[in-house]
């Protein structure tokens, strides 16, 4: 799963199809992380992946926990100014009889520059972006 942040630029450049998720969170349909990564490498453009995991963790199954997960991840992402996330992995396990699940996730960036932008560039591209959503 990819979420990307609702910026209509960046998705009519590259020809994606997204569904609102979160606030300004979209997820990418028909796509994966390397499926993208080719369309936005022959747009001419590049998408940086973070090292860093993301975890969030719930008790039991289902959607909505799932949904819940997905919004703390987003939150702890947040300050980093990233565009793009991928979900990476999502594992359901149990411990003395209780389920739980774990998702991870990595930040990712889509930016037209090969060196990535720092931090302060990054939130003012997406201060624009929003501006420019009204």
């Amino acid at each position: 799963m990819i979420l990307i942040e609702d910026r209509p630029a960046i998705a009519q450049l590259l020809g994606l199809k997204s569904e609102p998720f979160s606030g300004k969170w979209c997820n990418v349909q028909g796509l994966d992380g390397c499926a993208l990564d080719r369309k936005i490498h022959a747009a001419g453009w590049n998408f940086f992946f973070m090292v860093g995991e993301i975890r969030a963790s719930f008790l039991g199954v289902g959607a909505a926990n799932l949904r819940r997960a997905l919004q703390r991840i987003l939150a702890k992402a947040g300050p980093q100014s990233f565009n793009c996330l991928e979900v990476t992995g999502i594992v359901a396990m149990r411990f003395l009889g209780i389920r739980y699940t774990t998702v991870s996730a990595h930040s990712r960036h889509i930016q037209s520059s090969c060196y990535l932008d720092g931090a302060e560039t990054r939130r003012a591209s997406q201060h624009d972006a929003e501006w420019g959503n009204g």
